[in-house]
């Protein structure tokens, strides 16, 4: 019986080494990592005034309870369930996932059964002799001796959670685009019954303008002049009409689904004073977003994944002890594999010991450290992005409803004008100008309302996403490291 495949070892001689090796394993060259200091103010100018204290924070309001109006909570639901740029986000956690396990898998060796059977001359007889073996195997498992497997699956974490954050960061847009969409189709249909109300009028002063020319009360000026507003009119009805079809087609791109039936014929009765209050949200402190956001977040994780790489690429300076082994049976005839005598093992270390690259490891680690670099960047930036999108959020919360009180009065006024106005040409004290005019203030001002009141909901939708709301699922469990 030949044994030179699986030759006979003392392990007393080998195993010691190997496990003083593989005890040693866990040393680590990863730089200590450190949350680089937030580049921002350690407040926001205007975060004092305009809550309550007690106010619950953003990042822990779930959106059904922002957003009550129950066909806004089903349209979120329904792009929660079909959008698929969401969707594409949670796969891409599911991949980053699967990545990790895959580079933790290398920590461990890999075991395979092995079966063989050959047929080979000999070298002294030339007759054919039969060799058959049986066993398990370990095929060059890498021992992290020096802590670079271990440091390549830091990075994978990293890279996962940091994937994870993302599709957090994804819903919290998609819910907040959502809510936005669906506020600027109330608006449109607020727009087009002002447009449609506004031609109405026109139309008739067209009509009053014909009467009075041909009476001889009126010019031909006065006529032509009414025939030109009630066209101006009809323009900006149809120029409305199309925008409200373009922003429905939006939000059914966000839904991933049409916009329901009974949904959209609850529309040309809503209107943007009618819509249900937002809860007041306290903006806290700058600190609070590094916590709170999950873009930030992602950017500290892909920090730290590039911090992981540092130690991977240090680690590749030094020697890889890798070791493949078997243990089987080993017999020429094949009823004789399980005989006593017939077993045998093997192990066969090997040790690799860069001496000269061309330089390939010092560019990885250079490689490397640049990449941190660029990290720590983009993390500051994402920090100081979030820092500005609160800041502009709070600026227009402070702002928009005195703005709002001052066209409501400046609408109710241009109102009361228009009705002087169309009463004393009707019993000719004034002149037509003077009614265009009122129609011309009035119709601008309505518009103006509309579109100031809308940005001002839409502020507060944005003030809920910048500060971290929309993300409310159970918090899942995080991959073993």
């Amino acid at each position: 019986m030949h044994m030179q495949h699986l030759p006979r070892t003392r392990p007393a001689r080998v195993l010691p080494p190997l496990l003083a090796a593989a005890l040693l394993a866990g040393c680590s060259f990863i730089p200590k990592y450190e949350r680089p200091a937030a580049p921002v103010p350690q407040a926001f100018a205007l975060a004092g005034s305009n809550q309550p204290a007690p106010a619950k924070a953003a990042a822990d309001i779930d959106w059904k309870d922002y957003f009550t109006d129950p066909r806004l909570q089903r349209l979120i639901d329904a792009a929660l369930d079909n959008n698929r740029d969401l969707r594409v986000a949670m796969l891409n956690v599911e991949q980053a996932r699967a990545q990790f396990q895959i580079q933790r898998a290398n920590q461990f060796p890999t075991v395979n059964a092995i079966a063989s059977g050959t047929r080979q001359p000999s070298a002294t007889t030339g007759s054919y002799a039969n060799q058959f073996q049986v066993g398990l195997g370990i095929s060059a498992w890498e021992i992290d001796f020096f802590g670079r497997v271990a440091a390549l699956k830091e990075q994978a974490l990293a890279q996962y959670l940091a994937t994870d954050e993302a599709r957090k960061s994804a819903q919290i847009s998609l819910v907040a685009a959502v809510a936005s969409g669906w506020l600027t189709l109330m608006a449109d249909e607020e727009l087009l019954d002002i447009s449609r109300r506004t031609l109405e009028t026109r139309d008739e002063s067209v009509k009053l303008t014909r009467l009075r020319l041909e009476n001889g009360v009126s010019s031909e000026l006065d006529n032509r002049q009414a025939e030109s507003l009630a066209q101006a009119a009809r323009a900006t009805y149809a120029q409305q009409q199309r925008q409200r079809m373009l922003d429905e087609n939006a939000l059914v791109l966000l839904l991933g689904q049409p916009l329901p039936d009974d949904i959209r014929a609850s529309l040309p009765s809503s209107r943007l004073a009618d819509a249900t209050p937002m809860q007041a949200l306290p903006a806290g402190l700058p600190s609070d977003l590094l916590v709170r956001r999950p873009d930030v977040r992602m950017a500290e994780q892909q920090l730290i994944g590039a911090n992981a790489n540092i130690g991977a690429a240090r680690a590749a300076f030094f020697p890889r002890i890798s070791l493949t082994a078997q243990f089987g049976t080993v017999s020429d005839e094949l009823s004789g594999l399980f005989k006593s005598g017939s077993w045998a093992f093997s192990l066969a270390p090997q040790l690799a010991l860069p001496i000269f690259d061309a330089g390939r490891n010092q560019a990885g680690l250079e490689s490397a450290r640049a990449g941190r670099e660029i990290a720590v960047a983009q993390y500051e930036k994402s920090i100081q992005t979030a820092f500005r999108e609160v800041s502009d959020a709070l600026a227009g919360q402070a702002t928009l409803q005195e703005q709002v009180d001052a066209q409501r009065a400046q609408a109710q006024a241009d109102a009361k004008r228009f009705e002087l106005s169309d009463l004393r040409y009707r019993n000719g004290v004034a002149s037509y100008l003077d009614l265009l005019d009122a129609q011309r203030s009035l119709f601008a001002t309505q518009q103006s309302l509309v579109v100031t009141r809308l940005q001002q909901l839409q502020n507060q939708v944005t003030l809920y996403k910048v500060l971290g709301g929309g993300w409310t699922a159970p918090a899942e469990e995080t991959p073993r490291s």
